[in-house]
């Protein structure tokens, strides 16, 4: 019968406030929304991180004949055949080299015309102007800086460059637009919360007779505060599985369908299915929590008669 009689009080709430309850559905979906979807860029860009940084060399360039006269690490001259010996000799001595691949001028020149044939640069560059190089790849990229302390400065070496520093540009704007999302769903959640208690709020008032006669009859405060609380959390929850479903559509129509950025971008590893079924449990959690408690704290100070 208690059962029974919380639930017609549920439903009575909700139909009194019918569109503050829409609104805060609303909100608790789009805060929720942001948050998974800050929760997997941020999986994504770790994805990417640990998909591109196996992947990348570093990069040790060889002094030529024409940098002679614009780069003072190579003010001796081109680099010689017994320094490039004893480069590649003592790059293969080292623990931390799993391979290393000799790039010729012409090697560097066909690489060159087939990223950058539709500039205009790409016509008039000739393979004595490119540079010889060594890709390293390391066992662990991190330990780039004890390759680059070993090489840089040596005689017949231009520069080492850690490719990493190509991608980490895209990184950091995918870190800003996750910091972004942060303080927008920071924002919609406030905006959720102020609903929420405004809606408690009018709940609470437009019963005070109903609450009244019930604490004189005996009831507790807790069932007095059950259906207002158990409300909210309805609401809250309905807004998690809005939330959820936006999450699912948007993986599905940005990287798999519609937008297809999978067969767009066949480069970039993409989060899978399993990492959004894995935040959809904590988007629900949150959605039924978060309002209940918003709820508890908003009936302690309206709900006294």
């Amino acid at each position: 019968m208690r059962a029974q009689f919380v639930l017609s009080e549920i439903g009575v709430g909700l139909r009194r406030n019918l569109t503050m309850t829409f609104a805060v559905i609303v909100s608790v979906a789009l805060s929720l929304a942001l948050f998974g979807g800050a929760l997997l860029m941020r999986e994504q860009v770790s994805t990417m991180k640990d998909y591109w940084y196996d992947k990348v060399n570093v990069s040790i360039f060889l002094c030529n004949k024409n940098d002679a006269a614009t780069s003072p690490k190579c003010a001796k001259g081109a680099v010689t055949a017994q320094q490039k010996e004893q480069i590649e000799a003592d790059l293969k001595k080292m623990d931390i080299v799993e391979k290393v691949i000799h790039e010729s001028t012409d090697e560097a020149y066909k690489h060159y015309k087939e990223q950058y044939s539709d500039t205009a640069i790409a016509s008039v560059i000739t393979p004595d102007q490119m540079q010889e190089s060594f890709r390293v790849k390391l066992q662990d990229p991190e330990k780039y800086k004890v390759v680059a302390t070993a090489f840089a400065g040596r005689d017949g070496v231009e520069s080492v460059q850690d490719q990493r520093n190509i991608l980490q540009n895209l990184f950091d704007l995918m870190n800003g637009m996750n910091v972004v999302a942060i303080y927008v769903m920071a924002l919609m959640l406030i905006i959720a919360l102020i609903l929420i208690v405004n809606t408690v709020r009018v709940s609470a008032f437009s019963r005070r007779r109903e609450t009244g006669i019930m604490r004189l009859v005996g009831a507790s405060s807790f069932y007095i505060q059950m259906p207002f609380i158990m409300e909210a959390a309805f609401a809250g929850l309905l807004g998690g599985v809005v939330a959820s479903v936006m999450l699912l559509a948007g993986r599905y129509f940005l990287i798999d369908h519609g937008l297809a950025l999978a067969d767009k971008m066949q480069l970039v590893n993409f989060i899978g299915w399993d990492a959004v079924l894995s935040v959809l449990p904590l988007v629900l959690v949150i959605g039924l929590l978060m309002p209940a408690l918003a709820a508890f704290i908003a009936l302690r100070k309206y709900l006294r008669v």
